[in-house]
């Protein structure tokens, strides 16, 4: 055995070539670096800036030497606009995780970057990432730059409540939100002279829990020059970001109407909308389309009918995955293993080192974990296999594990456009039931009694 592993290793090797015309690049800040096969140049290495017309240079380039596909590492945002002028010469392009394409120690440059790059990529052990067309890639861009308007429209807020502290205006007190019409009403009239308290606590809305009296002495503050200039300036800016993102509500509407439709809502309209979705602070307001009926039109199914996932997280899982999840993700394996949803088991030596999942931050995992949170108090089957994780597994693995099912249901849902029927559910829970009672009357056998229902006994 020996000897014929000794011969093995002596006999020249031949690999495997799965992509002939395969090209590797290493991004860079402000250079490139490209390999080409080696039969095809004899300099397979070229070096090129990262301005505009240089990536043109480069993309003739490739097609130069028929190169029709080529691997690059995703690289902050520096792989973009070579991402997309690559793809508008009809090259494809394998966008791949860092983690995958990690040489050996030593000796590391960017030409053997580059080419190790393009060695991986020819003999096929590569994937591409995910990445949705062009017109789901703008309204995604506009989804994520509108949460980065919410963190910054909150940060102002807070920047408000520090001030008035600093005054010893006790407003949070009395108000569970300083950003609501009666906290803006308060500060604005503070920022225009008012001092009276009680013509302060009469801007309160009747809806405030808290009596007049109550508002009144919390409205009494130490008027303070530097901290109403500090004040002034985060209502100035919380009313700037306020703008913006009505602006970019009114961009992400017009940008939604340009993708197709799966079903018209007029002839088929979508299923009356569940009473628990009400507008609620910082999500998506379209102007003049109502953005359920919009994601309804281009998903061909209503996936707010799914227990936690409401209008603006529905528009934010069209815009991070498109509408189209059977051509990137075949099965909900897939589509669950992409976020790291799934379990990952590590086994070495026949014994299992770690059962958990992937480390993985990706944004669609962090969106079905939201929906998965939000099941805390529901009422409805999924809210109940929630809490039955977390007394079992605890809050952290039962948010994942729901965030998993929720994964399943929503793919299922695009993919076929059959709506979310809880009575499915209802039936697995019924089944649960039937196990547990089964389970309790053994126990209770075991320990020589015998287990009787209520309704019987009475």
């Amino acid at each position: 055995m020996a000897r014929a592993s000794r011969k093995a290793d002596a006999a020249p090797r031949t690999r495997r070539v799965v992509h002939p015309d395969a090209a590797g690049i290493d991004v860079g800040a402000t250079h490139l670096y490209a390999a080409l096969p080696a039969d095809r140049s004899p300099e397979p290495v070229g070096v090129f800036e990262t301005f505009t017309e240089d990536l043109h240079r480069l993309a003739r380039w490739l097609q130069a030497h028929r190169i029709a596909t080529v691997a690059m590492e995703s690289t902050g945002v520096f792989w973009i606009p070579v991402f997309q002028i690559l793809e508008s010469y009809g090259i494809q392009v394998f966008l791949v995780n860092a983690r995958h394409v990690k040489n050996v120690p030593g000796r590391k440059t960017d030409v053997r970057d580059c080419q190790w790059l393009q060695y991986l990529h020819e003999v096929g052990l590569l994937r591409g990432s995910f990445r949705p067309g062009e017109d789901v890639c703008a309204v995604r861009t506009l989804m994520r730059h509108r949460s980065e308007l919410v963190r910054q429209g909150a940060s102002f807020i807070q920047h408000m409540q520090k001030a008035l502290t600093q005054m010893n205006l006790q407003v949070h007190h009395v108000l569970s939100d300083l950003s609501g019409v009666s906290g803006l009403a308060i500060v604005d009239a503070l920022l225009q002279g008012e001092r009276d308290p009680a013509q302060l606590a009469k801007l309160c809305d009747r809806r405030v829990r808290a009596s007049e009296e109550t508002v009144r002495k919390a409205l009494v503050g130490d008027w303070r020059a530097e901290h109403l200039f500090t004040l002034r300036q985060a209502r100035a800016s919380y009313a700037h970001v306020k703008q913006q993102l009505r602006e970019c509500d009114a961009e992400i509407e017009q940008h939604l109407a340009r993708l197709g439709s799966a079903v018209d809502p007029e002839a088929t309209p979508p299923p009356p909308a569940s009473p628990s979705h009400r507008p609620r602070k910082g999500e998506v307001a379209l102007p003049d389309t109502d953005l359920r009926t919009e994601c309804y039109r281009i998903l061909g199914v209503d996936a707010t009918e799914i227990p936690g996932l409401g209008p603006s997280s529905v528009c934010a899982l069209l815009t991070e995955l498109g509408p189209d999840l059977k051509a990137a993700f075949p099965r909900s394996r897939h589509f669950c293993s992409g976020q790291g949803l799934c379990p990952n088991p590590q086994i070495s030596g026949g014994r299992v080192l770690k059962r958990g999942t992937r480390d993985v931050k990706h944004r669609v995992a962090t969106l079905f974990r939201l929906a998965a949170q939000a099941l805390a108090r529901s009422e409805g089957v999924l809210g109940g296999f929630y809490r039955r994780m977390r007394a079992k597994l605890g809050p952290a693995a039962a948010i994942t594990a729901t965030a998993h099912k929720l994964a399943r249901i929503y793919y299922h849902g695009v993919t076929t456009k059959e709506r979310y029927e809880e009575r499915v559910f209802a039936r697995i829970e019924e089944q649960h039931q039937k196990r547990r009672l089964s389970r309790l009357r053994r126990e209770a056998e075991a320990c020589g009694m015998q287990l009787v229902a209520l309704a019987a006994a009475g």
